[in-house]
Order: C-alpha cells, then sequence, then structure tokens
C-alpha cells in the first residue's frame, strides 16, 4: 500500500464540491483528513494522508489537478529553520506525531517532514520561530 500526505488547495466555487468522495470512489483511495479550512464561498485547504494503490494514487493526483487544483507534498510545506533554532526541545512535548524529537547525543531537535501532520502546535511552542507552516 502506498501512503502520502498532501496539501490540496481550492479556489472558492470548489468548496462545496465532492473532491474526497470522488477520491474513495473513482481511484479507491482511503483517506484521513489530518487538517482542513473550508468556508463556504471562500478559497480553502485540506491537508490529507491519502492510502491506495501507487497507480491509483497518480491517476487521482492527476484528476486533481486537472480540475484546477493545486497538490503539493506535505512536507514541501513545513520546515524547520536550523539556523534559527535553538535546540529547546519545547516543539517536541507539543508534537504529536513525534515529528519532533530530540536527540540526547547531540543535543539537537530533529524534525522528520514524513511525521508531521501540519497541526502547527510547534509552531506555536517555539520562541525562536525555527518552524514554519505555510499551508495557509
Amino acid at each position: 500500500m502506498y501512503s502520502r500526505k498532501v496539501v490540496i488547495r481550492y479556489p472558492a466555487d470548489f468548496a462545496e464540491k465532492p473532491i474526497i468522495y470522488e477520491l474513495v470512489k473513482r481511484y479507491d483511495l482511503l483517506f484521513n483528513i489530518l487538517k482542513a479550512r473550508i468556508f463556504p464561498r471562500r478559497e480553502g485547504v485540506i491537508v490529507l494522508e491519502l492510502s491506495g494503490e501507487k497507480e491509483n494514487f497518480d491517476d487521482a493526483i492527476c484528476y486533481l489537478k486537472e480540475l484546477g487544483l493545486t497538490v503539493e507534498p506535505l512536507s514541501k510545506s513545513v520546515s524547520q529553520n536550523v539556523n534559527k533554532c535553538v535546540h529547546c526541545g519545547a516543539c517536541t512535548a507539543f508534537c504529536p506525531t513525534g515529528a519532533l524529537s530530540f536527540d540526547r547525543e547531540t543535543w539537537k531537535v530533529l524534525f522528520d517532514p514524513e511525521r508531521c501532520n501540519g497541526c502547527e502546535l510547534c509552531v506555536t511552542a517555539c520562541s525562536s520561530r525555527a518552524m514554519g507552516v505555510d499551508l495557509f
């Protein structure tokens, strides 16, 4: 089974269309909504973990792009600025997925973007503003 986290941005006229339903029905994908900002008649964004056969996943992403939606991997949207990070570890206490961890040998905060769900808790916990989430 193939699984990836993606960010889908869509224009206002797509807010009330059953896009996720189409991913399930047409492409036999499983989904987990990690985060969503959806409002009637406004642009929106949704962060999904999609799982299924690789070919179906690729076809579904092409379908979304053909509709005019912007689709990008979640790992492109979340980052750690290591130059700003003071490695205090405060963010690790708030990270629900373990994407942020503290290496006790090097005394450094490590970030694994593949485990990140884009919840933004690390951004509010980081006093040095080393964590950035560019989803919205």
